[in-house]
């Protein structure tokens, strides 16, 4: 799961950037996913969101008065980008996994999905990477700005997902697909509000 070199982490970055690639981000991992990339970049976030946070935290204080830092946005953002990468694509791997089987039981699906827990996990890692740059320029004292970056953010990684993750969700029935495509974007969509709300309110 480390056996990836780093032309191949920053391909896969700049990968999941554009918004219309050439092939899906499944093709790009070729059957070697990684959590070497997807370790880091969440890691990358949790620290940049923690600095640009207590950035904002100060250019909204009064200055009169000594600033003091908040070491809980440090561990709040560990939670939240660790957390969200970690358990949301174990989730969603385990109802691809029920309902693509369940289809094929009841003869309403082509099958098993075709995505393994680490490529789930690959998938939603590098679909953290739009937050370093969000992040770093979220600080602004400038409300409707914040706003703006943050809402870009959240469309491409969204974005990201649902293009990469709709050929393996539709081997389920139909209705069931069109829940589990919902259920990712509000999921990504909360972790958009949380970044926005605790770090750059």
């Amino acid at each position: 799961f480390f056996d990836v070199d780093t032309t191949a982490v920053l391909h896969r970055c700049l990968s999941a950037l554009l918004p219309f690639p050439h092939k899906s981000f499944l093709d790009i991992l070729d059957g070697n996913p990684d959590l070497y990339g997807p370790f880091w970049i969440a890691t990358t976030v949790v620290f940049i969101l923690f600095l640009t946070g207590t950035i904002s935290q100060y250019l909204a204080s009064h200055h009169d008065k000594a600033f003091v830092y908040n070491f809980r946005l440090l561990s709040g953002a560990a939670g939240l980008v660790y957390g969200y990468t970690a358990f949301v694509p174990v989730g969603l791997w385990a109802a691809l996994k029920w309902f693509s089987s369940s289809a094929a039981r009841g003869g309403g699906g082509v099958g098993d999905s075709s995505i393994s827990v680490v490529e789930c996990w690959a998938l939603y890692g590098y679909a953290n990477v739009i937050w370093i740059p969000v992040a770093l320029i979220s600080w602004s004292p400038v409300a409707i700005l914040n706003y703006i970056f943050v809402a870009v953010g959240f469309a491409v990684s969204a974005l990201f997902l649902t293009r990469n993750l709709w050929p393996v969700v539709s081997v389920t029935e139909a209705k069931v697909s069109r829940v589990l495509v919902i259920v990712v974007v509000g999921l990504h969509a909360g972790l958009a509000i949380a970044i926005k709300f605790l770090f750059f309110a």
